[in-house]
């Protein structure tokens, strides 16, 4: 069983920075993408950025330049640091992973999972 938990939401100003973490934890052989979501009240839920098991890295248009996501493969942990936060930037933020748990033969045995979300909210 992999688990993803997500921390480091809450309520911060306009302009403000917070760093959310994900750690994945269970049985895992390695993890590929990771990558954090989020879902505003009423809205799709939307990609906001994305990292490969290389780094290679993408973002969402409305967060470049001010969001970065890393992560340390030794912790099977994933961040998202968001600098310069906006309201427009509330939402429940999820991380998500491609976690492959097993083989079978010489295929991997690839899942994707979700965290249980971090609520960010931005004040004006």
């Amino acid at each position: 069983q992999v688990q993803l938990v997500e921390s480091g939401g809450g309520l911060v100003q306009a302009g403000g920075s917070l760093r959310l973490s994900c750690a994945a934890s269970g049985t895992i052989f390695s993890i590929n993408a990771m990558g954090w979501y989020r879902q505003a009240p009423g809205k799709q839920r939307e990609l906001v950025a994305r990292i490969t098991s290389g780094g290679s890295t993408n973002y969402a248009d409305s967060v470049k330049g001010r969001f970065t996501i890393s992560r340390d493969n030794a912790k099977n942990t994933v961040y998202l640091q968001m600098n310069s936060l906006k309201p427009e930037d509330t939402a429940v933020y999820y991380c998500d992973a491609y976690i492959v748990t097993g083989k079978v033969g010489q295929r991997n045995l690839e899942y994707h999972y979700w965290g249980q979300g971090t609520q960010v909210t931005v004040s004006s």
